[in-house]
């Protein structure tokens, strides 16, 4: 034994979880959150409020929740997943009947001193509870169908009351992050081709059905797909968020106008500015330069999550570390895609950046799982 782990060893077991944790990751993402405190104030006009300040309070508190659940074994997580799921989808169920109504959505649960989205919630403990599955089931059973089938039925339930509130973006998010977490823990390709390829099918039915006498979709809808193939054929209606956001992605070139100088959002031309379009105006102010920085440390995120998932041999820990990182990637992926107009917008936050309680808090309690797994895996 060396020096240092005897000093490591002779500390206290609470002061060692302190020292064992993954301060990279600790330090990367605080510095996340700091440029969404710097854009949150920005977008305010050079104010704390309304937004910076409740951001800095919401990731405090997140922070002290990611500690805490780091400091409590790893397994107890495990033996706990099954509640979790189950305490998600009875909040979900919840939402159906005294759900809170805003912007066209049942999303929200009012608690008084906040509101909860559930659905949120439901990100985390669905990776939780596969992650438990397929740490119980048998190597060789991972591929046959009757163990295939439970699964599935995990993550169609909740996507099923996700779609209902209607909140797409979501649903696609929980089955995007179910299916890969299947697919890392051993499930058969053959089960993935033949989804993308009912899937493929499906949209191109979906197309030739227009038109016809079995159209399968409504005109509206159809005009939907239109306006995100080519949103200049409805600028000042359907397709005016995302050409504001390839104006204000495009006026900023290589290092921006400047910070609190972007004129799409300081004249109000780009919508939701602090929430689902905050990487527009951090494109607009910094840049592409400003833009690949924070890139760069989404990725260096998930790569300190593989890192632990690949140093340790529990089977629980690897897949809902792996689970994490994935989930972690889509929400970065899908956003950015979406106000470049790469993928339709479907109301997905900026991980860490945008402005928003419920996600703020879930991703430091996933966090804090991916802390757990660190800490607690044998050396």
């Amino acid at each position: 034994m060396s020096y240092l782990e005897y000093t490591v060893k002779s500390v206290p077991t609470g002061l060692r979880k302190i020292l064992y944790l993954n301060w990279p990751l600790v330090i990367l993402l605080i510095g996340v959150a700091s440029i969404g405190f710097l854009m949150l104030y920005s977008v305010a006009g050079g104010s704390f409020s309304p937004w910076a300040e409740p951001q800095m309070k919401r990731f405090a508190l997140g922070l002290t929740v990611m500690l805490v659940v780091a400091m409590v074994p790893i397994w107890f997580w495990r033996n706990m997943a099954v509640v979790a799921y189950c305490v998600s989808i009875l909040l979900l169920l919840a939402v159906e009947f005294f759900g809170v109504v805003g912007m066209g959505a049942q999303r929200w649960l009012d608690l008084g001193f906040m509101r909860l989205q559930p659905s949120e919630l439901m990100k985390i403990t669905l990776i939780m509870l596969l992650a438990a599955y397929y740490d119980w089931l048998p190597a060789k059973r991972t591929s046959r169908p009757v163990w295939v089938m439970i699964p599935v039925l995990m993550v169609l339930f909740p996507t099923y009351l996700v779609l209902r509130q209607p909140d797409l973006g979501t649903s696609i998010l929980l089955l995007t992050a179910g299916g890969g977490l299947m697919f890392l823990a051993g499930v058969h390709w053959a089960y993935f081709a033949a989804v993308i390829a009912a899937g493929l099918g499906l949209v191109t039915t979906v197309f030739q059905s227009r038109g016809t006498d079995w159209q399968l979709l409504q005109d509206y809808q159809y005009r939907r797909i239109d306006t995100f193939l080519d949103p200049a054929s409805d600028p000042l209606g359907a397709g005016y968020h995302i050409t504001q956001s390839k104006i204000a992605l495009g006026s900023g070139g290589w290092t921006g106008r400047g910070f609190m100088q972007g004129t799409q959002s300081r004249l109000n031309f780009l919508p939701e500015k602090h929430t689902d379009f905050i990487f527009t105006t951090l494109a607009e102010e910094f840049g592409f330069v400003g833009a690949v920085s924070l890139l760069g440390l989404y990725t260096l995120i998930v790569v300190f999550c593989v890192a632990t998932a690949l140093a340790t041999r529990d089977r629980f820990s690897a897949l809902v570390t792996l689970g994490i990182a994935l989930t972690f990637f889509l929400f970065f992926a899908v956003n950015m895609s979406m106000v470049m107009g790469l993928a339709p917008v479907v109301g997905v936050p900026l991980p860490m950046v945008s402005f928003g309680g419920s996600a703020m808090l879930v991703l430091m309690v996933a966090f804090g799982l991916v802390q757990s797994a660190h800490i607690h895996r044998p050396r």
